[in-house]
């Protein structure tokens, strides 16, 4: 296990180096070291970091969301508005929309499957999306229109409501009934994460203003806080909904508005920690492609990805509708809300897991999605956002 992590982040840095120079994005290059070393290539990876890979990835994506919320102001985000609250559910209903439009006419699948695969690939990456945002404002572009954090708010609940979708469509794919509790839980899941990680935040604020703890301890208590919100949403999951990765933002981001002075330090500590957990995030992703449902995809499959993501950004523009934002701010904005990885990579081959018939399809796009979008929004997003948002 020990060589097996040596080679995902040697390997992984230096392939991302490499993609760097060649002005690529450094996460196509982990991407592709983790297809490269994982089982379906020349695996080498040791079996048990493919058994806890979905607990690495969901670590990495702690800490990123973790310092997503140090960084968030509340007050940008109140400017965002409106635009930041249809932002996560308007792309991603365009998107399943496309996706029921066009998926029976290029593949052949029924509505409901096209439904099931609409939610696999309707949700955005935070895991993509965050850093570049967090990057994009430590710069001061797109600060005065609060750009950015409408981004971020915007990707990280786009997931819940997806994932939310997705269980629904499955149920009613193995032969179930959808009910209304179901999607009762899409609102509830938001409330109560924001409500259990602002509590949270609040607690820490006057615990660290009382108790004198070096950042570093500061840094751990907060991690092992986060897990623990991320472990509740498992334990309720089909009793409450609770959105547990929301909860650590808004942890962070209440930290943020309590401690400003502290919140700074420990986002600059949380980003030397995502150093790694990127590596071991992408590296992770790619080892779970599976190179031959990407060589059966063919160019039906390909052209469907790219077809729901004009519906997506279609989406994206209609949520800015009535907005300060300028014409090349909103098209920055449908670029930031391209890339797909992380649920994609954890969900896509769920239905194959089911049983469905429509199983090996939605993996084959699934995985097709992640290496097409993935790297494109992120090269657009890095390539534009100099030109496209003020500084």
């Amino acid at each position: 296990m020990l060589i097996s992590l040596a080679l995902v982040f040697l390997c992984g840095m230096a392939l991302g180096e490499v993609f760097r120079r060649l002005k690529l994005p450094s996460l196509l290059g982990m991407i592709f070291t983790g297809i490269l070393l994982g089982p379906h290539v020349l695996d080498m990876l040791d079996p048990v970091i493919m058994d806890i890979s979905a607990d690495l990835r969901q670590t990495a994506l702690i800490i990123i969301l973790t310092r997503a919320g140090l960084s968030l102001d509340i007050e940008d985000l109140k400017r965002a508005g409106r635009p930041a609250m249809l932002m996560c559910f308007v792309p991603a209903c365009l998107e399943i929309a496309g996706m029921l439009i066009l998926g029976p006419a290029l593949l052949g699948i029924s509505l409901l499957e096209s439904a099931v695969l609409g939610t696999v690939i309707a949700a955005v990456s935070p895991a993509v999306v965050v850093p570049r945002m967090l990057n994009i404002m430590e710069e001061g572009y797109g600060a005065s229109k609060s750009i950015p954090q409408m981004v971020m708010a915007g990707a990280s609940v786009d997931d819940v409501f997806v994932i939310v979708l997705f269980t629904a469509f499955t149920c009613l794919a193995r032969g179930g009934n959808i009910t209304p509790e179901q999607f009762l839980s899409i609102p509830v899941s938001i409330i109560l994460g924001l409500v259990g990680g602002t509590a949270i935040g609040l607690a820490l604020s006057h615990f660290f203003a009382r108790v004198h703890i070096r950042d570093s301890g500061k840094v751990i208590i907060i991690l092992s806080l986060a897990f623990m919100l991320v472990t509740i949403e498992n334990s309720l999951a089909g009793i409450i909904g609770f959105s547990g990765l929301l909860a650590v933002m808004a942890l962070g981001a209440r930290l943020k508005q309590g401690k400003c002075e502290v919140a700074g330090r420990l986002s600059k500590k949380f980003s030397k920690l995502w150093v790694g957990a990127e590596i071991l995030l992408f590296v992770l992703v790619g080892a779970t492609v599976d190179t031959g449902y990407v060589l059966r995809a063919g160019i039906p499959s390909v052209a469907l990805i790219f077809c729901v993501l004009l519906f997506r950004m279609a989406g994206v523009f209609l949520s800015l509708i009535r907005t300060p934002l300028n014409k090349k701010e909103r098209i920055f904005s449908a670029f930031a809300y391209i890339p797909k990885a992380t649920v994609q990579a954890a969900i896509g081959g769920l239905p194959l897991a089911m049983g469905l018939a429509c199983g090996d399809i939605v993996l084959t796009v699934a995985v097709l999605s992640i290496l097409i979008t993935a790297p494109l929004g992120a090269a657009l997003v890095d390539a534009t956002y100099k030109k496209l948002l003020v500084k």
